[in-house]
């Protein structure tokens, strides 16, 4: 089981993020991310660091953490745009990236809106999010799709890239992934440990926490449960 963390990027000091992905690193966790948000959902009147800014500087100053958006919402900026972006994350850190791509939803339209940026329908959105994920693909990187619907699910499904759920049931984790690579996001629980068994357990190849949280605590559950990962699929 490999294991990431969210940086914090809901603020206008970049400081604490690079703070937590070298602290991260030094535990032994394997990746860090950070979302794709104008401001935290719901939160307009607060700041978010724009997250491939924020990927690059944490790329050149570790060694060996994984990095990526989690996720990248195409729409945000035009799709030439975006893959231009992961083009020079991977080009920072050859090997070391993963393109975490979503297409967003009604909880981010506000976001796009506010800045005169278009919120095409889903089946638009889809598309661009498909033809971005081929293009990551085709380039070699792993490539996460942000779990939204279930024609999202298929997309991952028929290009054969990793779903990523977020904050999802347990349930959920071991049915899907029955179908495809898994990985999983969300809140740190009280019982850190016992939760990345579980999704070990269920089949989950990643486990990526929003802090606060004990990245030591973090890096020692992934590695006892990497018997239980079923081996294969790590990225």
């Amino acid at each position: 089981m490999r294991t990431g963390v969210l940086l914090p990027v809901f603020q206008d000091d970049a400081g604490p993020a690079l703070a937590a992905a070298a602290a991260a690193e030094r535990a032994g966790v394997d990746g860090a991310f950070c979302y794709d948000h104008v401001w935290p959902i719901g939160q307009p009147h607060r700041p978010a660091l724009a997250p491939f800014p924020v990927l690059a500087a944490v790329a050149a100053s570790t060694r060996r953490l994984v990095v990526g958006p989690l996720v990248a919402r195409v729409g945000l900026v035009p799709d030439e745009v975006l893959l231009s972006e992961l083009a020079t994350l991977a080009a920072v850190a050859p090997g070391r990236v993963i393109a975490g791509l979503g297409t967003g939803d009604r909880m981010s339209a506000g976001e796009n809106e506010a800045y005169g940026l278009a919120f095409p329908p889903a089946a638009a959105r889809r598309a661009s999010l498909r033809a971005c994920a081929s293009a990551a693909a085709g380039w070699g990187l792993p490539v996460w799709i942000g779990d939204g619907s279930p024609a999202t699910r298929r997309i991952a499904g028929a290009m054969g890239v990793a779903l990523n759920l977020w904050d999802a049931p347990l349930a959920t984790v071991a049915d899907e992934a029955g179908r495809a690579e898994v990985t999983w996001a969300g809140p740190a629980p009280e019982n850190l440990a016992g939760m990345v068994a579980d999704l070990a357990r269920a089949g989950a190849t990643w486990a990526v926490f929003a802090g606060p949280l004990d990245v030591a605590a973090l890096a020692a559950a992934g590695r006892r449960c990497a018997p239980e990962a079923g081996g294969g699929r790590r990225r």
